[in-house]
């Protein structure tokens, strides 16, 4: 995922990780392998259907993509992205026994993100928390 450079985010306030191109999140989101016994899904603390949501991601259905999120976490848009994914979801991906699992993470901020950035753009008279 890209990032600010040091000299510039030294001085601003602003998020270090940049997100996802949609680009990026397509390629990223065609590295999941569609397990059927879902390991991922077993290590996520509040059982989001993450193949659904990348699968859906990946054929360009963001839509749907945020409704399998939020299925199971309706807090998916509030927080952008769980707090460890590294040691939960994305340590039970099949793909982390070859090289590097899924980012499940980044692929959620980007999902949530998305679906702020279509709030936004729909109700820009509307504040969001997010």
């Amino acid at each position: 995922m890209p990032r600010q450079e040091a000299a510039i985010r030294a001085k601003n306030f602003k998020e270090v990780a940049l997100g996802y191109t949609p680009e990026m999140a397509a390629e990223e989101a065609s590295r999941c392998i569609q397990c059927p016994k879902r390991p991922c899904v077993e290590g996520c603390p509040v059982n989001v259907d993450i193949p659904e949501f990348i699968k859906a991601l990946r054929e360009g259905k963001m839509a749907d993509a945020v409704i399998a999120l939020k299925d199971k976490n309706g807090f998916a848009g509030n927080l952008r992205a769980c707090l460890s994914p590294e040691s939960q979801c994305e340590g039970k991906c099949t793909l982390l026994k070859q090289k590097a699992p899924v980012a499940i993470g980044r692929l959620e901020r980007y999902v949530a993100d998305w679906e702020r950035q279509i709030r936004q753009r729909c109700h820009p008279e509307r504040r969001y928390l997010h």
